[in-house]
């Protein structure tokens, strides 16, 4: 039997390695257009390989995924972090937990995890072909994989793989094989904001802020956690999550819509009128602009305070009922515009693919072509940053390259 797997990825070679090891009567092709494979991992993380995610529990593993984390919930009672972390240690790669939960090599240094890929498909009998650019994918009237190549060479395969991440032909292929294809939009993206708020705060970060996208005065999509002042607008964790939830409809609106923040959460409007009050009446005398306390930069506080109208010199008694309700408004539903996306560079991510019904998630098989298989972004699956997207790529590849040797025996 002869098995070809478009793409060399994480996906690509997880599956490739898991098959060839399993079943290793079965002759397993690995495909890469690039003359290096593995690019997304060298560059992960910044260099360093952002692995997987110490997280063991499905059940909350899933809710890191804004598309695809039902059907990964069964995928990953299979194969999740904790099997990743096994893997890579068997075959002497040890990760290492940061504080915000993302596994990283002990070595700091994707080229770690990109040598043990590439030894373990050695070992495993993988043949891989890079400079390899598929150009077709269609079956034959026996059944078989006709997959054409650039320069006009022909390969026939009893079972293919696709791994190609959000490649618009790969899209095409499947799409000629009887599937339905998600329109792949950008996931995990910076804001661009020009508002004289954020200007020259640059590097001002805030660790606990609450956010979300308003449509017509209603909130649409809230997330909360870590957000970074940027040179050209907002990014940080809680940002990132929020791309990443509204991609789509921050697509629909071409990336203009309103953002409203609350710097100071828990905090609502009322509380936190109390307990300006309670400061007023505590420190009459200090002024407001130098006396911040909220758990926020001092910076950012003058910021809201200017713009609320507060001179800088006014003590807290002189605080007015006006500056307070201005002040109260700009900390906790401050409304800024959204003039369009910029870009993450540590890991650049699309929503969209393969629609998931026309998949069978315990094999990673086509429901509408026997003998195709899928694994990684080429799906309708997306994480948010963190070893989230990896963990979907050895996930998928680990029940792709178990399932597609299986069917020798049937």
């Amino acid at each position: 039997m002869k098995i070809a797997i478009a793409g060399g990825g994480a996906a690509g070679f997880f599956s490739a390695i898991t098959c060839a090891a399993t079943y290793p009567h079965i002759q397993v092709l690995l495909l890469e257009a690039g003359r290096k494979p593995l690019s997304k991992v060298r560059i992960s993380g910044g260099g360093r390989c952002n692995v997987t995610h110490h997280c063991f529990d499905p059940a909350l593993l899933v809710q890191n995924y804004p598309r695809g984390g039902k059907v990964l919930r069964g995928a990953f009672s299979r194969f999740q972090p904790q099997d990743t972390v096994a893997w890579f240690e068997e075959r002497g790669v040890r990760l290492k937990t940061e504080a915000d939960g993302r596994m990283f090599p002990v070595t700091d240094d994707s080229e770690t995890i990109i040598n043990c890929l590439l030894e373990s498909a050695q070992e495993a009998g993988v043949q891989i072909r890079t400079g390899v650019r598929v150009e077709s994918v269609c079956k034959d009237s026996e059944g078989k994989f006709e997959i054409g190549l650039r320069g006009g060479e022909m390969l026939q395969q009893d079972r293919v793989l696709l791994a190609t991440g959000s490649n618009p032909s790969a899209y095409q292929w499947a799409k000629d094989l009887g599937h339905t294809i998600i329109p792949p939009v950008p996931s995990l993206f910076t804001f661009k904001i020009k508002d004289p708020r954020l200007q020259d705060l640059a590097g001002v970060s805030v660790e606990n802020a609450r956010i979300r996208l308003l449509d017509g005065g209603k909130g649409k999509v809230e997330q909360q956690g870590a957000l970074l002042v940027t040179h050209w607008g907002l990014s940080g964790p809680a940002l990132l999550k929020l791309s990443a939830w509204g991609a789509r409809i921050l697509r629909d609106r071409a990336y203009k819509m309103l953002l409203q923040i609350n710097w100071v959460p828990p905090h609502n409007p009322e509380t936190l009128r109390q307990e300006l009050l309670a400061i007023k009446s505590r420190t009459p005398k200090r002024q407001i602009s130098t006396n911040c306390p909220l758990p926020i930069p001092k910076r950012l506080w003058q910021r809201l305070v200017e713009i609320a109208g507060i001179e800088r010199q006014t003590p807290w008694a002189e605080l007015s009922k006006k500056g307070l309700n201005a002040l109260v408004g700009e900390l906790t539903q401050g409304k800024y515009e959204i003039q369009g996306k910029g870009v993450f560079k540590e890991e650049f991510v699309t929503c969209g693919g393969i629609k998931l019904q026309e998949v069978d998630f315990k094999t990673m098989e086509s429901r509408k072509c026997p003998g195709l298989y899928f694994a990684g972004e080429i799906l309708d699956i997306d994480g948010v940053t963190g070893g989230f997207n990896f963990q979907s790529a050895w996930t998928t590849g680990w029940l792709a390259g178990q399932a597609m040797g299986r069917v020798t025996y049937l």
